[in-house]
């Protein structure tokens, strides 16, 4: 259990605020940032000072302060648009570089999928393994459709999107996932702060589909036994830090660790515990 746990204390590593200073769009408490960005924030028009931390009171212009940002050195920049909202259902307030969400500490969705088989061995799970050049832990173990949800689209249509352009999955066929948890947690990361929420979804797939990785983000994907999943998982750091949170939720609900054993209640209340704000 504790080879386990330490997974989802790693992803709950944050404490806020810390060394960071509150940073607010239009008034409203949005994100969380370290003092040398505040202070170079601080020479940026539309952006006012008060005892927590900066206000930016234009919020329309937050692209092209973060495109500023990003041509300074204080990111790398994704090309990825994301909405940027105070509460999950909330509205859009802006929207930014999904490079720029850590640096800013703003809260980000994302969709993971459980990419399931059942065979008369019992049950496998579909892992990829993630491409060198990726811009997050290249060459680690990941799920076979995970991705953020961009700007204007919902987790359900993120799945289905990315199911098709990582392991060119139909959509009819990804339309049969089956929403499962929703897993939140606020990291310290080399890259900055991450406050993300993972929707997660179980996926039931033909004993002879075989995923291709159409966009190029996987080098392949290989068919484990849930069993060895389990084990790599309380073994080591093979698979992309989050990945392993979700793979928790699974094993507890599909009976590899008991639900209502000791180890059991405590990782899903771990699971469960409220991310910091």
């Amino acid at each position: 259990m504790e080879a386990l746990l330490r997974h989802i204390t790693a992803c709950r590593n944050a404490r806020l605020p810390g060394a960071r200073q509150a940073f607010s769009l239009g008034g409203i408490a949005m994100g969380w940032i370290m003092p040398a960005l505040a202070a170079r924030l601080r020479a940026i028009p539309h952006i006012r000072g008060h005892p927590a931390g900066l206000d930016l009171v234009a919020p329309a212009s937050l692209p092209e302060i973060a495109a500023m940002l990003a041509a300074e050195g204080w990111f790398k920049w994704r090309d990825e648009a994301f909405d940027v909202r105070a509460t999950p259902d909330g509205a859009v307030l802006a929207r930014i570089d999904r490079g720029a969400l850590p640096l800013f500490g703003f809260g980000a969705e994302g969709v993971h999928v459980n990419g399931l088989v059942r065979r008369a061995g019992g049950l496998f799970l579909w892992v990829a393994r993630r491409a060198m050049n990726r811009p997050l832990d290249p060459g680690k173990l990941d799920h076979l459709v995970a991705g953020g949800v961009p700007a204007g689209f919902t987790p359900w249509q993120t799945l289905i999107k990315e199911a098709a352009e990582e392991a060119g999955i139909p959509e009819a066929m990804a339309r049969s996932a089956r929403p499962v948890a929703v897993i939140a947690y606020a990291m310290e990361r080399p890259e900055g702060l991450r406050r993300d929420r993972l929707h997660c979804f179980d996926l039931f797939l033909p004993e002879d589909f075989m995923p291709r990785a159409a966009d190029g983000e996987a080098e392949g994907f290989a068919l484990w036994p849930v069993e060895a999943v389990l084990d790599a998982v309380a073994a080591g750091e093979g698979f992309k830090f989050n990945v392993n949170l979700v793979l928790i939720d699974l094993f507890l609900r599909h009976g590899l660790i008991a639900p209502e054993s000791a180890s059991g209640r405590q990782l899903r209340e771990a699971l469960a515990a409220r991310a910091p704000c």
